[in-house]
């Protein structure tokens, strides 16, 4: 450890002299001989790393994005090369290098933070030696190796003989208490932050050899943090436990804000999506928009929480544009009361008609058929019989009144018919 440390001893300055101007803070609060003062001063560096570290989490980001949309692509390498792995690694190799995408991007932001982390053991692995390192001066030096944090000195460490840890004013026990409890967190932080990600926002339904290289770095990050912890100075276990923590928590943040299409973190996110957007008629937040607008552009491609979120808006009479942005679906219409208010009136349904009898339908075809006939001279006129006086002095025509005898079998103006012989 010491021999990587001091590769990286190019960056010792730089570092040494964040934590000195921290301590300089805390230690006009606390005291400068304190392990709050000191502590604290890791703690803040931690924190300013990983504030300048988050460009790069931004990337590691998109990169996980682009790994997302290569899922379908992944899905059907895997079932065209069912039965021949190599082939189906090589395949998944070249769809890596044609979009651009690397698998081991996730590990970017521990690769970055390397070199700030052997840097600062140089530093406390310099403070236990009671060697100057950097711009920490003799006085620095002796107030550092005076710090202890809940008993444990700033430079003790696990292995540490008993000589040498009551040359720092401290128990062995308090020491290796301390550094056991932190140990155990530090590796019980990763391990839960890469479980959150390998349970919650992974897409289960493709698996590719990034998922088997998360499934192994979940467990193998742990067990080198326990074997290498014990030989750390109790200032790199504040360092590495606080990054863990930082890690964590900005892991929760984006598997509950963006979560991976596909995942169990994607049903939940979209669950409460479709309940604000229900509730509030509109998408109100940039990142909501961006993952509306997602969905919509896919189609046909969604998966099968996607389709449930567009369902569960078409109920709510609300239509997903593909700007991002809601509105109101062709089922509803926006009525105005006479007060000025806006209400909301659903569209009616068109009712089906009534199944008929088959009396009922020959009946009806019989009324219309009458009354599409023109009305008798049988039948009495609505208008006034003074409307027409001339109708009235008209002669009928033959065939216009009452049946004749011609209808009952004799011929008008003719030889009658002779009737045709009874047959006996």
């Amino acid at each position: 450890m010491d021999t990587i440390a001091s590769l990286f001893s190019f960056i010792t300055t730089p570092v040494s002299w964040v934590i000195v101007q921290f301590h300089a803070v805390y230690g006009a609060i606390f005291g400068p001989d304190t392990g709050w003062a000191w502590g604290l001063s890791i703690v803040s560096l931690v924190i300013l790393i990983r504030i300048c570290l988050i460009p790069l989490f931004v990337k590691q980001i998109k990169a996980t994005r682009a790994m997302q949309t290569l899922q379908p692509e992944m899905k059907k390498i895997q079932e065209r090369y069912k039965s021949d792995k190599q082939r189906q690694s090589e395949e998944m190799m070249k769809l890596y290098k044609e979009s651009g995408t690397n698998p081991l991007s996730s590990c970017l932001p521990i690769l970055a933070q390397s070199p700030f982390f052997f840097a600062l053991y140089h530093v406390l692995n310099g403070i236990a030696s009671g060697q100057t390192i950097g711009v920490i001066n003799e006085s620095l030096l002796e107030s550092a190796r005076k710090a202890h944090i809940f008993g444990a000195p700033l430079a003790a460490k696990f292995k540490d003989g008993a000589d040498t840890i009551h040359a720092l004013g401290a128990s062995v026990t308090d020491v290796r208490v301390v550094t056991v409890v932190m140990i155990v967190l530090m590796s019980a932080s990763q391990f839960y932050t890469q479980r959150q990600l390998m349970t919650k926002n992974v897409d289960t339904t493709v698996k590719t050899p990034f998922m088997q290289q998360q499934k192994m770095l979940m467990y193998v990050f742990p067990i080198m943090f326990a074997v290498f912890g014990i030989n750390f100075p109790v200032g790199v276990l504040v360092y590495w436990l606080t990054t863990n923590v930082w890690t964590m928590g900005q892991q929760m943040y984006v598997i509950h804000n963006n979560p991976t299409p596909g995942s169990k973190a994607q049903a939940a996110y979209l669950e409460r999506l479709t309940k604000h957007i229900t509730q509030h008629g509109k998408v109100s937040r940039r990142s909501e928009k961006t993952i509306v607008k997602a969905i919509v552009t896919k189609g046909r491609d969604r998966n099968e929480f996607e389709r449930k979120f567009i369902n569960g808006l078409t109920k709510a009479g609300l239509a997903a544009q593909a700007d991002g942005t809601v509105v109101k679906g062709e089922s509803q219409a926006v009525a105005q009361a006479e007060d000025g208010t806006t209400t909301t009136a659903t569209a009616p349904r068109r009712q089906q008609p009534k199944r008929q009898s088959k009396a009922q339908r020959q009946s009806g075809v019989s009324k219309q058929e009458d009354d599409d006939q023109p009305p008798t001279s049988l039948e009495k006129s609505d208008e006034p019989q003074d409307a027409k006086p001339a109708a009235a002095k008209q002669p009928q025509k033959p065939g216009s009144g009452t049946r004749s005898k011609a209808q009952s079998g004799q011929r008008k103006g003719g030889p009658q018919r002779p009737k045709s012989p009874s047959k006996k």
